[in-house]
This record gives C-alpha cells, sequence and structure tokens, in this order.
C-alpha cells in the first residue's frame, strides 16, 4: 500500500472516529492538528475536558489491536504535541484527558483516559 493510500486511510477513520464521538456528545474543536511538536489526530470537549484523541485503525487483528500502536513513544509524542497546542491556545483551566479511540475492521471502540502524563512535561 502506497503513502497516500495510509493516508487516505488513516483520514477515513479519523473521520469515522470523529462521528462516533460525536454521537458520544464529544465537541470536535479540531482535526489533524499540527505543529513543530507534532500532530493530534482529533482534539475534542467532553463535557469540561480537554481531550487528545489518537486514532488508531487496521482491517483486522492480525498484527494485534489497533489501540497496542499507542506505545510509550507515541503517547510521548501526544503529550508533547498536546502541550503545544495548550500553550498555542492560552488554556489554562481545563482538565486534560488522553483517549484513543480504536478502529478494528467494523468494530470501533472509545478507550478513555487510556494514557496519562507522568508531569515530566513543562510548556
Amino acid at each position: 500500500m502506497s503513502r497516500v493510500d495510509n493516508r487516505r486511510k488513516g483520514f477515513a477513520g479519523e473521520e469515522r472516529a470523529a462521528d462516533y464521538l460525536r454521537g458520544l456528545g464529544y465537541t470536535i474543536l479540531e482535526q489533524n492538528w499540527c505543529s513543530r511538536l507534532g500532530e493530534l489526530d482529533i482534539i475534542a470537549l467532553d463535557r469540561e475536558a480537554l481531550v487528545f484523541v489518537e486514532v488508531k485503525s487496521r482491517l483486522d487483528s492480525v498484527y494485534g489491536l489497533p489501540q497496542q500502536a499507542v506505545n510509550g513513544y507515541k503517547q510521548r509524542q501526544i503529550i508533547k504535541a498536546a502541550l503545544g497546542y495548550i500553550k498555542s491556545k492560552g488554556i489554562m483551566d481545563k482538565d486534560i484527558r488522553f483517549d484513543v479511540v480504536s478502529i478494528n475492521g467494523e468494530d470501533i471502540e472509545l478507550i478513555e483516559n487510556a494514557f496519562q502524563s507522568d508531569g515530566r512535561y513543562r510548556y
């Protein structure tokens, strides 16, 4: 599969995840937000919490579940990008959360509070 095909598949998964989250009552603020610090798939509000959502999709589980790809390295990348977003928007008074939407074939699952920052990161 080419890089363009992978990107197209990724965008389709992110759009499906955004629709799913809207159905759960999330308000989508941004999709595919990019900065020099990294990329965030979806940024949303869930009640009063600012939620950074990583979307992982696979056609099947031959190589493991999609959420297993959100390893420690990926988590650190997401946290750094999230801090960049928070700083760029001047956000100081929101609870934040890191969720993962796992799409495995036709199945979709939200993993709320999938990981947390250990507090080492400063902006």
